[in-house]
């Protein structure tokens, strides 16, 4: 004689599952999603980042001369530059994705002008336009320990 056992938790067990499969394949999805800041799939609009180091100036790079990093498609003005960020990208990557670091500070995500700049410790920031620059230099070091603080949640809302 056979007997039929039902586990009428079974459907509940399922239903959790098919969920925790579900965020995992989210948080998955999210992180190969770029978190730099990119208009036409090209980082910071085109400029070279290792040129801000090296030549002291914002330069636009070359698209024959690129390398795809983080979702972006990063360019550069010579193959030196290129090799030199392909050694080491967030040696020369902007701080907060390439976002305004002042606007990060201030808990917002803003676009940035990348002839608005500044190196400081090592590190590229790029700030939204001139405007946002009179404030953001009023208080660097404050500005960069709110945006350090700020990052993360301002990265998960965008």
């Amino acid at each position: 004689m056979t007997r039929s056992v039902r586990f009428p938790f079974l459907p509940a067990i399922r239903l959790c599952l098919l969920g925790g499969a579900i965020v995992f394949w989210a948080i998955a999805a999210r992180a190969d999603e770029p978190i730099f800041n990119a208009r036409d799939g090209a980082a910071i609009d085109g400029y070279d980042v290792v040129a801000y180091f090296t030549t002291g100036e914002p330069t636009s790079g070359d698209p024959d001369i690129a390398v795809l990093w983080k979702g972006a498609v990063w360019l550069f003005i010579s193959d030196e530059n290129r090799e030199r960020f392909e050694a080491n990208p967030r040696a020369y990557a902007p701080q907060f994705g390439g976002y305004c670091a002042y606007g990060v500070s201030s808990g917002l995500v803003l676009r940035t002008d990348p002839r608005v700049w500044q190196i400081r410790d090592g590190k590229l920031y790029l700030i939204h336009n001139a405007a946002v620059w009179d404030k953001w230099i009023q208080d660097v070091p404050g500005n960069i320990e709110r945006a350090d603080a700020n990052w993360p949640r301002v990265l998960a809302s965008h």
